[in-house]
């Protein structure tokens, strides 16, 4: 693992740049040259329900305030918009990790059915969209000078995904990637809806009790996603101290995240964003 992060655990910090907020590790970047990124939904330029910095394009936004909206982001965080490749995910509830290799796909075509992508490629920046769903990053930080580059992967895991274990699938897909165990990986965990905001319908709640024990339902009696996105990821290997979670409810803190549930549905997304920055 590079320098200096083998004594840290990963945590996550609100840095906000020309009005845009997001929740980082600025001790991965210095590291290890790697950015993470959840954004909060202000400082953008759409307008009404989608308002202000939403990502999407398929929430029946304008698509140049979307642009802008991207172009934003990434100015915020150093990146510039002309600067990386970004690479966005159909997003279909599914449970299918893709490979990012080089020259592979562009701004303005998203990697078809696919809900988690992974990449080791320099200064392609992988973006998801979520609202209530739970957003992960996972981060190899690789082994430092003249050692195995870093790898990233962006996952979007809903409750089909979270039962299909997707997390725990790229986790295994990144460490493929890296040629490397999970033992050392890093997770992020970002905003989402919570269990008390939660309730889903007893037959989906009972696969998730089989599946993953009785923790998946909460004391308030809903589904508790961040618990079982958690038990995936250390199922897969990766250790529990190694799991940043910010801990904010989506459906409680509408005016920093979209929320799907609590916006009946007409509503923007926020985003997660990772990337591997070249030497």
């Amino acid at each position: 693992m590079a320098s200096g992060l083998e004594r840290r655990d990963p945590a996550l910090v609100r840095v906000e740049n020309h009005g845009v907020a997001v929740w980082t590790d600025p001790s991965l970047l210095d590291a290890a040259g790697v950015l993470v990124a959840f954004t909060e939904r202000g400082g953008g330029v759409s307008c009404g329900p989608h308002a202000s910095l939403n990502l999407a394009d398929h929430v029946g936004d304008d698509p140049r305030a979307v642009d802008e909206n991207r172009h934003r982001l990434l100015e915020s965080v150093g990146l510039g918009y002309g600067s990386v490749r970004l690479v966005m995910a159909e997003q279909v509830h599914g449970d299918r990790v893709v490979t990012i290799d080089a020259g592979e796909y562009a701004l303005g075509s998203p990697v078809p059915g696919c809900d988690a992508l992974v990449t080791r490629e320099p200064d392609v920046a992988l973006l998801m969209c979520f609202a209530d769903c739970v957003p992960v990053v996972l981060v190899w930080p690789g082994d430092g000078e003249g050692g195995s580059r870093p790898a990233v992967s962006v996952v979007h895991a809903g409750w089909r995904g979270a039962l299909a274990g997707l997390p725990g699938i790229a986790v295994r897909a990144l460490c493929e990637s890296a040629e490397r165990s999970p033992a050392h990986l890093r997770a992020y965990v970002g905003p989402h809806i919570r269990a008390c905001h939660y309730v889903v319908d007893e037959s989906i709640m009972s696969h998730f009790v089989r599946t993953f024990g009785t923790f998946a339902r909460a004391e308030s009696g809903g589904l508790d996603l961040g618990a079982v996105v958690s038990a995936s990821l250390t199922d897969a290997g990766v250790d529990p101290c190694c799991i940043a979670r910010l801990g904010t409810c989506t459906f409680e803190a509408t005016d920093r995240f979209f929320s799907y549930r609590a916006e009946e549905g007409l509503t923007g997304r926020h985003g997660a964003l990772a990337c591997v920055l070249s030497p």
